[in-house]
């Protein structure tokens, strides 16, 4: 079955496939995406956070090409899965909700890869199945190509947490603080692949820093004092107690998913792959914790659609370190890993293909990027949080977005960097909004996308829904 599935995808990578990168080397590198689950791109020490301990992160981002105003276009989880994992924007592969599934026949990541001839492995949160949080993911299609499998589709119980041992059906539970033994499972991944002849691609997806906020270990706990935590600016005051607390636990999740990062990385230099092997490290979308007096993601501000994009390349794959100003979004990073492994681009891929400018070969000047919400659900629901649908753009400088109803948020990023002055409705910055919002109708067009309110595109496809709008899920 898995051989007639492999040829199909080959047969359709050979007749669909038309871009690939010219890049100065044959060799076919191994691939790991660290991917975390609403780390946001400001909660870095690297990045200026000044509460945070990210050492080994650190580390990583001074040897890395970083882009520093990467976004996530949908940010909530299911989409920007998607995204990854086919190179498309959410209208087009349908999952612009959470708990839906992504097409099983969809040209995805780890299919690309497998047919190119790379051993495909996935451990940790999937969360694109929509056949139930804790339930069994079988082999084959669901998977869509990973061949090695510690996985379940969604759980927030980090110290119960439960998954899946390849074909083998039975609820199991990682041992501990899943984040570690998630870890150590893909240790003992790298290390039975590293005499391999053939290259590998391995996802290893944590759930944290993702609330519950405040069940890491106590030995990362015990590093963060929350009265001492500084407060971004947006966080209103009679929200500063409980964001305090809140950002001590997450911060204690990141810094003990720092620590896996490097564990990952000595685990690389042990076996010997550390010269020929891309690590990508990245968010699937960010968290406001308190920022505009709100929690977690969806809306289009800094704190919710900004990650972490990092992509270390070793200097013998001709990796060229440094920042990135341009926008790179969700659906460019399967292009861009497709490109730093010469494997063609297949035709259904919407995102751009990075790996030029990540090589130094040719810098990208992507000074766009489309943020999106086609229907809000869940914890930024309509009836109880006055939720909206919006189309917006993030430039090197501006944040706009507009709603149903016209223009809503306008923010200069560097005049006003925690967006408390929105400029909408202001006589002075009229040609400013004018100009961004002709840009966005350019986008919207290029793009296909009519902006419709998000119940049209429910029906379209199918979806059901509860009274707040969100799709339901069950465990």
């Amino acid at each position: 079955m898995f051989q007639r599935m492999l040829l199909g995808w080959v047969l359709l990578l050979l007749f669909s496939c038309s871009k690939k990168a010219e890049l100065p080397t044959d060799r076919k590198p191994n691939v790991i995406i660290l991917l975390a689950d609403q780390w946001r791109a400001q909660a870095t020490a690297y990045a200026g956070d000044p509460n945070v301990k990210t050492p080994n992160i650190d580390r990583l981002a001074s040897q890395s090409i970083n882009f520093r105003n990467a976004v996530s276009g949908m940010p909530v989880c299911c989409p920007f899965r998607a995204s990854l994992m086919t190179g498309q924007r959410p209208l087009t592969h349908g999952v612009f909700m959470n708990d839906v599934q992504l097409d099983t026949n969809a040209v995805s990541l780890g299919k690309v890869f497998a047919a190119a001839g790379y051993r495909t492995g996935y451990i940790g949160k999937w969360h694109l199945d929509g056949h139930g949080r804790l339930q069994f993911i079988p082999p084959g299609e669901r998977r869509q190509g990973f061949q090695y499998w510690k996985g379940n589709e969604c759980t927030h119980n980090y110290n119960e947490s439960v998954y899946y041992d390849n074909a083998d059906s039975s609820r199991l539970i990682w041992e501990g603080y899943d984040a570690f033994a998630q870890t150590e499972d893909a240790i003992g991944y790298l290390t039975q692949n590293a005499e391999k002849e053939d290259p590998f691609l391995l996802v290893l997806s944590w759930g944290t820093p993702h609330a519950p906020y405040h069940t890491a270990p106590e030995a990362y706990r015990s590093q963060y004092d929350s009265a001492a935590m500084v407060l971004r600016p947006n966080v209103p005051d009679q929200m500063a107690g409980r964001v305090k607390k809140d950002l001590s636990g997450y911060y204690a999740h990141a810094t003990a998913l720092d620590d896996m990062v490097g564990k990952i990385r000595n685990s690389l230099t042990q076996n010997q792959l550390d010269e020929n092997t891309i690590i990508l490290l990245t968010a699937d979308h960010g968290d406001l914790l308190g920022s505009q007096g709100a929690y977690k993601k969806q809306q289009p501000y800094e704190e919710s659609i900004r990650v972490p994009m990092l992509y270390y390349v070793p200097s013998d794959l001709g990796g060229k370190p440094g920042p990135r100003n341009a926008l790179m979004n969700s659906e460019d990073i399967m292009p861009s890993l497709l490109g730093l492994c010469n494997i063609p681009v297949p035709e259904t891929v919407e995102g751009m293909d990075f790996s030029k400018d990540i090589l130094g070969l040719e810098a990208i000047q992507d000074t766009l990027a489309l943020i999106t919400c086609v229907q809000p659900f869940g914890q930024w629901n309509k009836p109880r949080h006055g939720a909206r649908e919006y189309r917006g753009l993030r430039t090197l400088r501006y944040t706009y977005t507009r709603d149903l109803n016209g223009p809503w948020l306008l923010f200069d990023n560097e005049t006003d960097p925690y967006q408390l002055n929105n400029l909408i409705g202001k006589p002075e910055f009229a040609s400013l909004s004018g100009h961004l919002d002709e840009l966005l109708s350019r986008q919207l067009q290029e793009t296909n996308d009519a902006f419709l309110p998000g119940l049209e595109y429910i029906a379209q496809w199918g979806y059901p829904l509860d009274e707040t709008g969100t799709v339901p899920y069950f465990h």
